[in-house]
């Protein structure tokens, strides 16, 4: 609370500081003044304004040199009395504002800056803002008048000095945001709003500073960072505002066309105004674009992000308020400001993307000719510098310089189609991107990669549709590419789809080198036009017509499923790669077309690098469709029937990246089409589909082709497809008989899906059901032989007495009638003919084209080429497991099937012997009695030769022989060996054959993998044969002695008794004790306990 309230009661305790001041100006006069203001109230000390101020401005005009400290404690009481009441006098105002800069005034005889202290300057600085803000109302606007032109022209000067030459920071940014409040630009509430006559005014009079203000605040901005980021921030806040209002468009749209006359007695001050008229915002402009350029050149890169976000309200306070006078200028602006929006700091991006969205919103751009134009060319000169500068940025550079192109095409905006209807700015932008979108087709493991065999139900693991990986030239960052990515979009949003569409399949139809390039730009081009995953600023004028869009789809479709497009080489090898022969085929069609004398020239071998790049471009426009179902949604079921059947010929394809990608192209159409799953999508296809089957297996060029979709279908579906293509499997095996020798390598692909697909639909026993019923089989078969016994001995005792009943009616004479034997006998005989008339159920569908499968099997399994023989050892597997459950057709086939096994299994490729002994053990899990003798005959002594020849081999091969075929050929026959034993129900003489090769690879000096399938094998004969086995392990290494029960009995002595450790040791006395454990926790189950008592 104030101790002096009124006027009178203030003026009694100021007056006498105020005369003491006046006669003796000394700093401890000052703060005895200082002391008593502050008891002075507002209210009271307004009315005592200008007395207060007497003495303290009296002291500052003493002639003569002044200490520092009174100066600075003068104004700094100046300053206080100024913060509390306001200026009302213009007069005041304009002495104030003179006395106060004066004292930063240099003496008149130098032209430097008075030598002051740090202190000093800063009161003075601040005193003037005080000042600034405690004029009242319009007396502010005294200032502003032509005849105080001078004294602004003197402060300005000063302040400007200071900023820049001072090394304080607090001086630098004080003095900033003085001259800021100085130029009417200050952001508080306590100056009134200037109307447009003022700021109009208040323009002109600023004109005359611009040079000089604009000069030193860019040498600011661009100085040394040690500045720190205030100063540098003040300094381009105070640039765009004093820039912003004297090349204010409003303002320069009203200059008058000849420059107001002032009045005689300011002609000299008249000298010194600027007319804005067009010549000379012409020529400011062009001064202004180099400084605006050196800016922003310093502060975009400039470390601290404050300075940053600075540069970004620059660039849309001038964008907004002087779009047309600094046209020229914002090329610079405007590629700052799109290279900030993927700045590191968020709050720079986020308000980056503001300033964007309401550039567009205001449409500043679309209703600008002038400034779309600058966009266009900025776009052209980048268009230009692309390629060159993707070849040498690194990934950031990169990333900023599509950045700053991306900016570019979503300020275009709707105008876009200026550059896009310029073809000199088409053909640039469109080779830029084609070129920097170009792909990496050196990586080997693309054409490697294959898909072996035929998969099983995939239908679990097809997920949506996801752009297989890319490997680009002149980029790996996954950023950039969505960069580019974007760009297409946009121009597919904004521009006109045809004329897109058009130029980029021309480019696609050029080269081969710009094909894959240019489908990856058709693709995302479709899907911006149909406004899918598009980051724009401003919707499109005109909306998107659905029939436009889906002409253009179809024509890229048609484009892209071209037989030259779409059948490409994928492989070396001709047999997987069909597409060979269809190229040459379509190739010399086309020259007998055209003229009888045209001679082929031979085809250049194929490279790697062709083949990469042919699977790549497959790929993509796999994508492309996948794309085009998710822009159409349903609508795209009218194109599944051009569409549909080249997508499954891919997913069946060879080549591992094709099939994947056309798998996520299939789940891609499911999604957009709504169906289900692509089960569904076969089903509810299924008729045309087979219908196209059935045509392209009559024509021998397709019939690959044919197979693969076949191929596809089943291995996509469930068994409700089987009748839908039983005819046509027909027709597959049709075509194989006709042409074993060309195609039965691609007819036997087909035919292995097929019997996967069966196995798999109808069901295969699982391992432990077979387990469990051999387990239950010879259960039965004990239990039976046991009932037998028993029951053939009460045969005999009731035989034995009826022939002792009749022996003795006969001895008596009592003969039975012979008639009532008849009638006795007549009941016997009728059972008979119902026994021969029992008919055999008919075979189902499924296992009837098992049969006629297995039937081509017999034929091919002796084809010359080891490739159709694995194949078809593959398919005969599945043939077997297929008719397990109808033995009665089984045995004569496999009865027809077993000479050209054998051959096989005993002269044959090793391969080929690998693939074989696995159809060996297949056949015998389901005719294990059939192959007994057979197997005993034919293939066991070579099987066991076999292995006795090779294992000096193994045991002192190195740890290379794992992955040599022979080993992997003495692998697979010591892991099926003891099962094919077990299964077969081998003879004792058989079992010791067995043992004795299987015995030398149970020797520590065998890999360990022959070792261990060598013990599965003894495992097995532990179940046939025990006690053999177990006499035959004990000859080898017997581990204790057995005393005998009597003494009259001799002592057992077997061979392995007392015999030195050897190779054989280990393994052998672990498999001892296994069957020690066997022997102890289920014993065998002998006859006479098995039967009933």
């Amino acid at each position: 609370m104030a101790v002096f309230d009124t006027p009178q009661a203030a003026f009694g305790a100021l007056r006498p500081v105020c005369v003491q001041l006046t006669r003796v100006q000394t700093v401890e006069n000052v703060r005895q003044l200082q002391a008593h203001l502050a008891g002075v109230s507002g209210a009271a000390l307004q009315e005592l304004q200008e007395y207060v101020l007497f003495p303290l401005r009296f002291a500052l005009r003493v002639p003569g040199p002044k200490q520092e400290r009174l100066v600075q404690s003068l104004v700094q009481c100046i300053s206080s009395v100024l913060a509390a009441t306001c200026v009302k006098k213009q007069e005041l105002l304009q002495e104030l504002f003179s006395e106060l800069c004066t004292c930063l005034a240099p003496p008149p005889s130098s032209g430097k800056a008075a030598p002051l202290s740090e202190e000093l300057k800063l009161a003075v600085i601040q005193a003037l803002h005080t000042l600034m803000h405690s004029a009242y109302g319009d007396v502010i606007l005294s200032l502003y008048q032509p005849s105080t032109l001078p004294l602004l022209g003197f402060a300005v000067s000063l302040l400007l000095t200071l900023a820049e030459q001072e090394k304080a920071k607090q001086i630098k940014i004080s003095a900033l945001e003085c001259l800021q409040v100085l130029v009417l630009q200050c952001d508080c509430q306590e100056h009134r709003h200037l109307d447009e006559d003022e700021s109009q005014q208040c323009g002109d009079l600023f004109a005359s500073f611009l040079p000089g203000i604009s000069i030193a605040l860019s040498r600011v901005i661009a100085g040394d960072v040690k500045q720190g980021h205030k100063t540098t921030v003040s300094a381009i806040r105070l640039f765009y505002l004093i820039v912003g209002l004297v090349m204010a468009d409003k303002q320069l749209a009203r200059i008058p066309e000849s420059k107001e006359k002032l009045p005689v007695e300011h002609n000299r001050i008249s000298e010194l105004m600027i007319h804005r008229g067009p010549d000379w915002t012409k020529s400011t402009a062009e001064k202004l674009s180099l400084l605006l350029h050196k800016v922003v050149e310093s502060s975009s890169i400039h470390p601290h992000w404050k300075v940053r976000l600075e540069l970004v309200e620059l660039v849309h306070h001038l964008l907004r308020n002087c779009s047309q006078s600094l046209v020229d200028s914002f090329s610079h602006l405007l590629k700052a400001l799109v290279g900030l929006v993927n700045d590191e700091n968020s709050e720079v991006r986020s308000r980056c993307n503001t300033v964007l969205q309401e550039i567009s919103e205001q449409r500043i751009v679309a209703q600008n000719r002038a400034l779309a134009d600058v966009l266009s060319e900025n776009l052209h000169s980048l268009a230009t510098a692309l390629p060159r500068l993707m070849n040498s940025q690194d990934d950031m550079g990169k990333v900023s310089t599509l950045s700053l192109l991306l900016g570019y095409l979503k300020l275009l905006g709707p105008k876009i189609n200026i550059v896009l209807n310029s073809m000199s700015h088409l053909q640039r932008l469109s080779k830029a991107l084609v070129q920097v979108l170009e792909l990496d087709v050196t990586d080997v493991k693309i054409v490697e990669a294959r898909r072996s065999g035929p998969p099983g139900p995939l239908q679990q693991g097809v997920q949506k549709g996801r752009c297989q990986k890319k490997y680009f030239r002149f980029f790996t960052e996954e950023k950039v590419f969505q960069l580019l990515q974007q760009v297409c979009r946009v121009l597919g949003y904004y521009g006109n789809l045809y004329l897109l569409v058009d130029h980029f399949m021309g480019l696609y139809s050029e080269s081969s080198l710009y094909r894959k390039q240019a489908a990856m730009i058709l693709n995302e081009l479709v899907t911006g036009a149909a406004g899918v995953g598009v980051d724009f600023l401003q919707e499109r004028e005109v909306p998107l017509n659905v029939d436009d869009l889906k002409g253009s789809i179809t024509s890229i479709l048609d484009e892209y499923m071209d037989q030259v497009n779409w059948y490409l080489v994928t492989s070396n090898d001709t047999e997987e790669s069909p597409e060979q022969s269809v190229q040459h085929l379509g190739l010399a069609a086309r020259a007998e077309g055209t003229s009888s004398s045209v001679l082929l020239s031979p085809e250049p071998p194929v490279t790697t690098r062709t083949i990469n790049s042919n699977i790549w471009q497959i790929c993509i426009q796999l994508e492309g469709v996948g794309c085009f179902a998710a822009v159409l949604g349903k609508e795209f079921r009218l194109l599944l029937l051009s569409a549909l059947y080249p997508v499954l010929e891919k997913a069946g394809d060879r080549t591992l990246l094709i099939s994947e990608t056309a798998l996520g192209t299939l789940a891609d159409i499911c999604e957009a089409c709504a169906y289900n799953s692509v089960q569904c999508l076969i089903n509810e296809n299924s008729d045309y589909l087979v219908n196209g089957i059935s045509l392209n297996l009559r024509h021998l060029a397709y019939q690959a082709r044919a197979s693969q979709v076949l191929d596809t279908m089943l291995r996509h579906s469930d068994a409700s497809l089987l009748p839908l293509v039983e005819d046509v499997i027909q027709d597959v095996l049709s075509a194989l008989d006709q042409s074993y020798n060309s195609q039965a390598s691609t007819f036997l692909r087909v035919l292995q899906s097929v019997m996967t697909a069966l196995v798999q639909w109808f069901g295969m026993p699982s391992a432990e059901e077979h387990q469990q019923r051999q387990t239950d089989k010879g259960h039965s078969r004990a239990l039976s032989q046991g009932q037998q016994e028993v029951t053939m001995t009460s045969q005999e005792v009731e035989r034995f007495f009826l022939d002792y009943v009749s022996q003795k009616q006969i001895a008596e004479g009592d003969l039975p009638d012979l008639e009532e034997e008849e009638a006795d006998d007549a009941p016997l005989a009728k059972p008979e003919p119902n026994t021969d008339t029992e008919g055999e159920a008919p075979m189902p569908s499924h296992a009837q084209l098992a049969r006629d499968v297995m039937e081509r099997c017999i034929h091919l399994l002796s084809d010359g080429s080891l490739r159709v023989r694995l194949k078809v050892l593959d398919v005969l597997e599945l043939c077997v497991t297929m008719l397990h459950p109808h033995g009665n057709h089984l045995l004569p086939m496999a009865h027809r099937v077993w000479p050209a096994l054998v051959t096989r299994l005993i002269n044959d490729d090793p391969l080929a012997v690998l693939r074989a002994f696995k159809v060996l053990c297949t056949l015998a899990q389901t005719c294990g009695d059939f192959l007994r003798q057979r197997f005993s005959k034919d293939v066991l002594p070579k099987l066991t030769s076999s292995l006795l020849s090779q294992a000096p081999v193994s045991a002192r091969a190195g740890p290379v022989y794992s992955h040599t075929l022979a080993f992997k050929l003495q692998l697979a026959v010591l892991q099926g060996l003891g099962s094919l034993c077990e299964r077969l129900d081998m003879g004792e003489s058989d079992l010791n054959k067995v043992a004795d090769a299987c015995l030398i690879y149970l020797s520590a000096k065998q890999p360990v993998k022959l070792q261990e399938a060598a013990q599965s094998v003894f495992l097995h004969l532990m179940h046939v044969d025990p006690d053999s086995t177990w006499l035959l392990l004990s000859e080898v290494c017997c581990p204790e002695g057995f005393e005998p029960p009597h003494a009259s009995l001799q002592p057992v002595k077997l061979s392995g008794m007392g015999r030195p450790r050897n190779e054989l040791t280990d393994n052998v006395l672990l498999l001892l004790q296994r069957l020690q454990q066997q022997e102890g926790t289920g014993p065998r189950i002998s006859t006479q306990e098995a039967s009933p008592s």
